[in-house]
């Protein structure tokens, strides 16, 4: 599986109704593009553990996180122009984000992520 990882936070000078509209883009693309097998978004929590929240260096408001069966799952959703319209109100709407890509699996499979 395949797991499209986004940690992201809107403008804070954005409007309520385009931090909706954002966040809505972001569901209808999911909707509209074949390969996403699943597709999940939420708001960031804390909890005030000492020293862990603290420890982090940027304070990401909002995950989404999108899995695919495979690497051509994931380049035809990069590829569609359902992504390319929500990366572009992405880039225009958000203060701070990164998207990273990981092939996962079950923890008892980790040592293959060794080889």
């Amino acid at each position: 599986m395949i797991v499209h990882v986004i940690l992201f936070s809107p403008k804070s000078d954005l409007p309520s109704a385009a931090r909706r509209d954002l966040l809505e883009s972001l569901v209808g693309a999911a909707a509209g593009i074949p390969s996403i097998t699943r597709f999940r978004v939420g708001r960031r929590i804390t909890h005030g553990l000492p020293g862990y929240e603290q420890a982090m260096r940027e304070d990401y408001q909002f995950a989404a996180i999108i899995e695919f069966d495979d690497v051509d799952g994931l380049k035809a959703y990069l590829a569609h122009p359902a992504h390319r319209a929500i990366g572009q109100h992405f880039t225009a709407s958000a203060s701070t984000s990164l998207a990273y890509d990981y092939s996962m699996g079950e923890a008892a499979d980790a040592a293959r992520l060794l080889e």
